[in-house]
């Protein structure tokens, strides 16, 4: 998660002033009740069903709650209520579930210095000096989205190119998988980072060449020798950032999102927007490791809250790093770093601690694994944990990105739910070819592999390392290209899914994946009303399209929340 010291000389003081009026009109904007039942009509309706198949229907029957009474088929009679809303012929679609994502870091990425979008290190160090000199205030520059593979750069940035953009001030930038931070000389010298500072365990202090002083690189566990001096967010910054990310993530469709990491912080933010009618997104926490779960859930998981708008579901744990910073952990080393296998976050010993303890009050796991080792040890370790802890414990592995082909069955022997993002496949693509070879990229993305031994398959985003855009998402799973169109033809498209399962992945088994079904993420009787009108048919849409939908109006439990005009 990005820290800041303060907005104010960040995005103007006048933003933050306008906080509590822009807080008080969304309450008075979301907080309003449907005071009777009403028809969607005339509109052209997809949802799926519960055998997993794309199903059409022309009408929603929406009751004074929110909730969905009827989906109106072709030739059913249509029921009388007392308003009707006229679809004009638009396509709609259940309300998008975005499976993994961050969502303060998705508020904070918006309003602080974001560098995804630079295409080399000179470009970078450009923006960087320039938003130095707008924010003149800033006794802190912070910001995140850098990325050296994409630079073309072939290694890791160094301090000393930081400098050469800002001296004057300490410097912190997240790489774009928020699994290493750069910082700058006058950061690690305020951080207390010299030549005999060690690398911690499941972190690396990168080095310069030949010495040990340090780049300017923290790898995973590293970063807390530098973050740790990045003043710490206050109450009102981050209500301005869930504001922002909500804004964000409607305008994308997107009315259900499992919030990966929710700090306790983080969680007093959600409750003060559901407190104070605000909160528009549901929201399925899982806490930033096993006390935050304890300080947020106490002895067990909570109720729904706020009409089923949050929950603190269970507990994020990490295995490993990334395979962008080389942390991912594999079982044999990187075909692009000889004796480099990763970075093992925790022992065997550890993770079936940390997992027996949420377990036990009956929390739902969801671990980061993204190297094929740290895939392998979690498989068993939910295997040995089945066998322990009975119930519906709905297993998650977060990304499981590259899995040993021998072992992907273990995905369907416990229902293990694989949490995915089919834009990392996008982004990853050249990497991963550079990182590892023919027989791993085998079990690398495996989307239809995994799901064809039965296991459920929930998709996202992991913003803001990408877009939230659902959209790309939908589109790379159906193709296996990225938006450029490459490569010809997908790559190792036997691993795409149909336009059915991309669109469950979004939505139905979003919902199953975060215990929420039946309650939102099909469109059905009882369910709330989530739904989103779209310009296109995405069952018919080429892939290039269909990255390119647009959102007309976002509703969430029978209300307009998002509006293209507005």
């Amino acid at each position: 998660m990005i820290a800041l010291e303060r907005l104010e000389p960040v995005m103007g003081i006048m933003m933050i002033k306008r906080l509590c009026s822009a807080l008080a009109c969304a309450a008075a904007f979301t907080a309003t009740p449907v005071l009777a039942d009403q028809i969607v009509d005339n509109i052209q309706g997809i949802r799926i069903a519960d055998d997993g198949s794309a199903q059409r229907f022309t009408a929603l029957w929406i009751d004074d709650d929110g909730r969905i009474k009827q989906v109106i088929e072709q030739g059913d009679d249509m029921p009388r209520a007392d308003y009707r809303v006229d679809g004009k012929g638009r396509y709609v679609i259940p309300g998008l579930i975005d499976s993994h994502l961050h969502v303060m870091g998705i508020g904070f990425g918006a309003l602080t210095l974001d560098l995804s979008g630079t295409n080399s290190l000179a470009e970078a160090q450009q923006l960087i000096a320039q938003y130095a000199a707008e924010n003149p205030g800033a006794r802190w520059i912070i910001g995140r989205g850098w990325n050296q593979e994409k630079w073309g750069l072939g290694r890791f940035p160094t301090a000393a190119e930081l400098d050469a953009a800002v001296s004057d001030r300490p410097v912190w930038l997240e790489r774009v998988d928020g699994h290493a931070g750069w910082a700058n000389t006058a950061a690690m010298k305020l951080a207390g980072v010299t030549a005999a500072s060690k690398s911690p365990s499941g972190g690396r202090v990168e080095r310069l060449p030949g010495s040990r002083t340090p780049s300017g690189i923290f790898v995973d566990n590293a970063a807390a020798l530098v973050q740790s001096s990045v003043p710490a967010p206050r109450p009102e910054d981050r209500d301005l950032a869930l504001s922002k990310a909500q804004d964000i993530l409607l305008s994308f469709g997107i009315t259900a999102a499992a919030d990966m990491g929710t700090t306790i912080e983080d969680w007093q933010s959600f409750r003060r927007a559901g407190d104070g009618g605000w909160l528009k997104v549901r929201i399925m926490s899982y806490a930033a490791g096993v006390e935050a779960m304890e300080l947020i859930g106490g002895p067990r998981p909570g109720p729904w809250l706020y009409d089923d708008k949050l929950r603190l579901n269970g507990v994020k744990l990490y295995l490993d790093g990334a395979l962008g910073s080389r942390g991912a952990w594999l079982k044999r080393p990187y075909s692009d770093d000889a004796g480099n296998t990763g970075l093992p976050l925790q022992t065997s010993a550890q993770l079936r601690n940390l997992m027996s303890r949420a377990a036990l009050d009956k929390f739902q796991l969801a671990i980061h694994a993204i190297g094929d080792a740290a895939n392998s040890e979690v498989l068993s370790a939910i295997d040995e944990l089945t066998a322990t802890y009975e119930g519906d414990r709905r297993w998650r592995i977060e990304h499981a990105q590259v899995v040993d082909p021998a072992e992907i069955a273990k995905f369907g022997e416990n229902g293990t739910i694989a949490s995915m993002q089919p834009v990392h496949q996008t982004s990853d693509r050249t990497m991963a070819e550079a990182r590892l070879d023919p027989a791993r990229l085998t079990g690398a993305y495996a989307w239809q592999t995994i799901f064809n031994t039965g296991a459920p398959l929930a998709f996202g985003s992991d913003a803001p390392v990408e877009s939230p855009d659902p959209f790309a998402g939908l589109a790379a799973a159906i193709s296996r290209t990225g938006p450029d169109g490459e490569p010809f033809g997908g790559w190792r498209i036997e691993e795409r899914v149909s336009r059915a399962q991309a669109l469950a992945g979004f939505t139905s088994a979003g919902a199953f994946a975060g215990f929420a079904d039946g309650r939102f993420g099909k469109l059905a009787a009882g369910e709330r009303a989530d739904f989103v009108f779209i310009d296109q048919d995405l069952l018919l849409a080429s892939p290039e399209s269909i990255r390119n939908t647009r959102v007309l109006e976002t509703w969430v439990g029978g209300q307009k929340v998002f509006s293209a005009t507005n």
